[in-house]
């Protein structure tokens, strides 16, 4: 393999199907070298030695189509083919096509170098010299500047355009004469014995006047992109001849590169007796109520992960251009949720031309942005493909067609993850589709044995409709303390009022006690200095503080210097060092780090194949897993490449994991294939065998590596050491959903639906370092009864907090434990847990690693006379009111 592959699999951070797509490019190339004027029917007849699915290019040049499905990636795998053929063949012009306007800006966005989305980021090549971005409105402009002469050029150009050009049979503009360079830029561009052409979403123009011109270019190799590799024809859909990579939906779905649609309809919904016209308003109205609650379930998740806050939209599809207006006059109007989304709604079709089309395109371009007001988006027929918006979680589909148009049409726009992978939260992994009255028939659709989509189902409680949540940040009472705010606040984002405590200093000693705390926090990454927050008070430290706070300050009203009585920076930062030692509990960064080399790996053993008992696919049925639902059956070879043994299918799908290294792994690898490889050919035949492999690969590679996780070793003569890099951390704000207006309950009395304790906000505690907490069971709200009896202070802490890993199978995940307490001589790490949990393996590892670092820090304590740390897991009947932390501690702590 060519070593550009990985060097651009790792750059960008590929994923495996656009890894493999790289793959076989490279291996396409290998065998027919992209060269001008090549030789056709040699060039299909290798190819088709290796992938037999590809049986005509359809073009007078070498092309291909990778068929990846919607949201895995299909504009950063345009990025990785310009990249490799640039550095592995020494390619340096690109002709990309778009099929329409939005797609065509999207595009040249994402080629600009320092934009968000920027798909060559990565390539140190093209850092020092980006390629030239050549466009159907600048390319004039770079002929007279000398701008075809870069060494790499991407064109850029827009179909629709050429195919309005080229009606009538006129030539497009392209192929105007230009006097500085003797020729046409289209001539210009033929000409070059370099030139690749891609194609993005190739279905959508694979028969329009403007493809057949832009054909006569004659590139080296033409590469195509679509999700869906068929042209809708009178006797139905037609399949594309050269897909040569074939990754469906379904598969995307089932490896989590994509949301989950589900399908959504009200709780013992009737549509007996209602009109089309209150159905579509039921419909419009309760995905704006769902919509609202994703938003703040978004924020919350982005405030407890300190991640970006995601602001989502709402995706309408009309049944055409009048009813779109009709739609758009009704979310803009008083009576629709008081008009608060009159500025947050743009219509999205046809009907605009000129500068409202640019600025349609423009806003719609920005939806994704915070700061753009864009929720609702109406539209009829323009957003069909190639629109990358990670931020689209609902969409009211108004438009009358059969549920398995319904379900391809509406999902597709909106399966990106924002955050390009599911997170576990099923409302940021979740994309809606509200349909009331087509609920049954969706579901159905989606649970036909043919089809390759499942859909989840969401029944809506009205009563729950009509209740808004909000989210709610639960800051630390230090910043309250100070006046400081949350960061990024939204139209639902609420500070918990009860409890919270008052600021400390007026306006202008606010900001004196804000600077000193932005100091104090700098401060904290020099444990040498500040190995407790206790060392504040320490006249040197408070000294070195008052230094930085002076040299920062600067008056609000400087004229008045000399008039104007001026705050006593002294006694502010004496003061505000005194809060941010009663309000914190010395919480160090610990990191282990190993003194020389550490050496792991895998020993060997025999795996349990017993349960892998793969029937032989016949060829029909291999095709149909490859392909959609859409589309005629292919042939065997397409999507894969050929490996020489057997064995190599096995050991290609283990080194895909971060913790297989081949060079170090590669004889137990080898070993654990032949085993699997001996274990199918006894009762299949090698052929039979292969196409096992070629199918099953992914499911039988994460088999195996499942069973290596048992046999996995690590060096344990190394030694390491332990790195405090802060003495102390600031406490992180916490973040909860709540009902808009619900008080928070009283944490001294149990509620009394118990079975769900995680919905309730609890206040009026005296010694938490935060207003407000949420329990996950009653047994935690009786421990933080006893921790305001018995503990200094307490809390439990935020995502982040500790920064603390414990390996369970081949993943690292944080362990986020539930309570912190401090008492008079020490510190406590607490975790209830229920009783028959207590032995539980994961439970355990968490243990583990948690004992661990109580010991480190209590380590760390001993240095400056700091408390020592204690860490008890507590089985959830043992917990009662009566009880006393210490008691539970010595019966429970340290693993006792």
């Amino acid at each position: 393999m060519n070593r550009h592959v990985n060097s651009i699999a790792g750059r960008l951070s590929l994923r495996p199907p656009q890894r493999q797509s790289l793959e076989i490019l490279d291996r396409i190339t290998e065998i027919v070298p992209p060269r001008k004027g090549a030789e056709l029917d040699a060039a299909l007849a290798a190819i088709q030695s290796e992938f037999p699915g590809v049986t005509d290019f359809e073009r007078e040049f070498p092309s291909l189509c990778f068929a990846l499905a919607t949201g895995v990636g299909k504009t950063r795998l345009m990025g990785a083919f310009i990249g490799y053929l640039h550095l592995a063949h020494g390619l340096n012009n690109f002709f990309v096509l778009a099929p329409n306007l939005t797609i065509y800006k999207k595009l040249i966005t994402d080629f600009t170098p320092n934009t968000p989305k920027y798909v060559l980021k990565g390539i140190s090549e093209f850092a020092v010299a980006p390629p030239v971005i050549t466009t159907g409105e600048n390319y004039e402009r770079q002929i007279a500047s000398g701008g075809q002469l870069f060494p790499t050029t991407i064109n850029i150009f827009n179909i629709s355009k050429i195919n309005s050009e080229v009606r009538g049979g006129r030539s497009p503009r392209i192929r105007s004469f230009r006097e500085e360079i003797g020729e046409s830029y289209f001539d210009y561009l033929s000409g070059l014995d370099d030139l690749v052409l891609i194609m993005d979403e190739s279905h959508r123009y694979r028969a329009s006047a403007g493809i057949r011109a832009i054909n006569e270019l004659k590139p080296v190799l033409g590469l195509e992109l679509t999700a869906t590799p068929f042209v809708e024809t009178n006797r139905g859909p037609s399949p594309f001849k050269n897909v040569i990579f074939d990754y469906p939906l379904g598969r995307a779905m089932a490896d989590g590169f994509v949301k989950e649609p589900a399908v959504v309809t009200r709780k013992n919904f009737n549509p007996a007796g209602m009109s089309m016209e209150q159905i579509e308003r039921l419909k419009l109205e309760d995905g704006v109520r769902l919509h609202e609650s994703v938003k703040v379930e978004l924020e919350t998740y982005a405030r407890e992960t300190m991640n970006p806050i995601v602001k989502p939209f709402l995706l309408v599809i009309a049944r055409d251009t009048t009813h779109a207006g009709q739609l758009m006059q009704l979310i803009q109007s008083e009576g629709f949720f008081e008009g608060r989304y009159a500025e947050r709604v743009i219509q999205v079709d046809s009907s605009k031309t000129g500068a409202e089309e640019d600025e349609m395109v423009e806003r719609l371009l920005r939806v994704e942005l915070t700061s753009e007001p864009t929720e609702i988006v109406i539209h009829v027929n323009m957003l069909k493909e190639g629109w990358d918006v990670t931020n689209l979680y609902t969409i009211v589909p108004l438009r009358a067609a059969n549920a398995r148009t319904l379900i391809e049409q509406s999902i597709g726009r909106g399966l990106r993850l924002p955050y390009g992978k599911r997170t576990g939260v099923t409302a940021v992994d979740r994309l809606n589709i509200v349909a009331h009255d087509r609920f049954q028939e969706i579901v159905e659709e989606a649970n036909n044995p043919n089809s390759t989509i499942r859909l989840q189902q969401v029944i809506l409680n009205p009563d729950q409709l009509q209740q808004k949540t909000v989210t709610i940040v639960s800051q630390p009472q230090l910043a309250a303390k100070l006046g400081l705010q949350p960061e990024h606040p939204t139209a639902t984002t609420y500070e918990s009022e009860p409890n919270r405590a008052s600021p400390v200093f007026g306006p202008e000693e606010q900001r004196i006690a804000q600077i000193t705390y932005d100091v104090i926090r700098r401060f904290e990454s020099q444990p040498d200095k500040l190995p407790s927050v206790s060392y504040l008070q320490q006249p040197d430290v408070q000294a070195a503080v008052l230094r930085e706070v002076t040299t920062q300050y600067r008056p609000a009203q400087m004229e008045l210097t000399g008039i104007t009585e001026q705050p006593d920076l002294a006694a502010v930062v004496a003061r505000t060092t005194e809060i941010v030692v009663q309000q914190t509990i010395d919480i160090p960064r610990i990191l282990v780090v190993p003194k020389g080399e550490v050496k792991s790996g895998f020993k060997p053993f025999t795996l349990d194949l017993s349960s892998i008992k793969y029937p032989a696919p016949d060829d029909e049925l291999w095709i149909r897993h490859l392909r959609t639902e859409q589309v005629d059956v292919i042939g065997l070879g397409r999507g894969s490449i050929d490996e020489q043994r057997l064995e190599d299918y096995v050991v290609s799908g283990l080194i895909d994991f971060d913790d297989v290294a081949y060079d170090e792994h590669a004889d137990l690898l080898y070993d654990l294939a032949e085993q699997v490889v001996s274990h199918l050919c006894s009762y299949l035949s090698a052929d039979d065998a292969r196409k096992v492999l070629r199918l099953h690969q992914r499911e039988i590679a994460r088999f195996v590596h499942a069973q290596m996780q048992k046999h996995f070793w690590q060096d344990t003569d190394v030694d390491y050491e332990v790195v405090i890099t802060r003495g102390f951390t600031a406490l992180r704000p916490s973040a909860y959903t709540a009902a808009a207006g619900e008080q928070p309950l009283d944490f001294r009395t149990s509620p009394t639906d118990k079975s769900n304790m995680s919905k309730y906000l609890f206040g009026g505690f005296s010694r938490c370092l935060y207003p407000v907490q949420k329990f996950q069971s009653d047994s935690e709200r009786k421990l933080a009864v006893i921790l305001e009896r018995e503990a200094l202070k307490w809390f439990k802490p935020a995502k982040g907090q500790f920064q603390i890993y414990y390996k369970w199978g081949a993943d690292n995940p944080e362990y986020q434990p539930d309570f912190v307490a401090e008492t008079g001589d020490r510190i406590f790490m607490l975790e209830p847990k229920a009783s028959n949990q207590m032995t539980d393996g994961e439970v355990l590892a968490k243990k583990e690693v948690a004992v661990r670092w109580c010991q480190q820090a209590s380590a760390h304590a001993r240095n400056f006379g700091g408390k020592p740390w204690t860490y008890v897991l507590i089985p959830h009947d043992a917990i009662a009111e009566n009880m006393t932390l210490e008691g539970l501690a010595r019966q429970y702590g340290d693993g006792k």
